[in-house]
């Protein structure tokens, strides 16, 4: 998995299929038991979150597998994520989540959203009274310094638009090395895509396939005519082609399933070759995007009065 990696700004690289860890039902056993497998079938990069309650899951199967000779740390590639109610001290809430992690650093931190919370929200959808004024300039000074103190190999975003991209390296020391957004043949962020290009800001794919088997996501993209033939063709799934889609953008994808059958599926998108006509049809689709973000809106208490405010009308 190593060799299909990409090297970010900073110098450090990212395995472009990441596994993620996100769970509904958020079973412990399930999760480590599925880090198991996808270590065994190659998956080298795990993406997890303070919000998601999988972090001692992740750490813990993971520590196992050190222990156990099957891998070392610096094998291995670990992304974590700043909720919003900790944008007052991310050297805190990472020091938490590696304590969780049971390891010394994390490859990659993020901002999970550009949305500050009071230090008590705690919920995965902010109550109208959670939100706190967003002080984006002092939330990635607190992120530069888990750089600096060593908690991080690489500092990034996720959820940000093109103009909060911007605005950012406006202030920012340390530009960020990734920016984790939406990403599917259904939502291609080509404008995003372009912006961080310019300025070396690796794009990461959540949601590759449109999330199908989560609450809020979709089986339009899977499900999608277009999607169906081109895998017809090449004899893959369209899980496959919707993934091999976006590793050949340049992005690196996050997959989510611990499904062993469709885990396998996942990483046979990195055999499969799409051509010209291929890709040519799948920028035809009719675009929407699935993870609007409805509940960090709203008219008294959110920096974001409507959804076009949140993502800058970029949706």
């Amino acid at each position: 998995m190593r060799s299909h990696s990409v090297r970010l700004n900073c110098g450090t690289t990212i395995p472009v299929l990441g596994f993620g860890t996100y769970s509904y039902e958020n079973d412990r056993r399930t999760t480590e038991q599925a880090v198991h497998a996808a270590l065994k079938m190659g998956y080298r990069h795990f993406d997890t979150a303070k919000i998601y309650g999988s972090e001692e899951a992740v750490g813990n199967a993971l520590g196992e597998a050190m222990e156990s000779g099957f891998i070392g740390r610096e094998d291995i590639f670990v992304t974590s994520k700043l909720w919003g109610s900790d944008h007052h001290d991310p050297v805190s809430a990472l020091k938490q989540t590696l304590m969780k992690l049971g390891m010394e650093y994390v490859d990659m931190y993020l901002v999970h959203w550009p949305v500050k919370l009071k230090p008590w929200a705690c919920s995965a959808v902010p109550n109208e009274q959670d939100f706190d004024e967003l002080d984006l300039e002092g939330t990635w000074a607190g992120m530069e310094m888990c750089l600096q103190l060593g908690l991080c190999k690489a500092i990034g975003v996720s959820n940000f638009s093109s103009t909060k991209i911007r605005q950012l390296l406006d202030f920012a020391s340390i530009p960020p090395a990734v920016n984790q957004v939406e990403m599917h043949p259904m939502w291609r962020q080509r404008k995003l895509r372009q912006i961080c290009g310019e300025n070396r800001i690796h794009v990461s794919a959540y949601s590759p396939l449109g999330a199908p088997g989560s609450f809020w996501g979709s089986t339009d993209v899977v499900n999608n005519p277009i999607i169906r033939s081109i895998a017809l063709k090449h004899r893959a799934t369209p899980a496959q082609v919707a993934l091999r889609w976006g590793l050949s953008k340049g992005t690196s994808a996050i997959v989510k399933s611990f499904n062993l059958e469709r885990m396998k599926e996942n990483m046979g998108a990195l055999d499969l070759r799409l051509d010209e006509n291929d890709m040519l049809a799948i920028e035809r689709m009719v675009e929407r995007k699935i993870m609007r973000g409805d509940f960090l809106v709203n008219q008294t208490t959110s920096p974001y009065k409507s959804i076009q405010d949140l993502w800058d009308d970029e949706i």
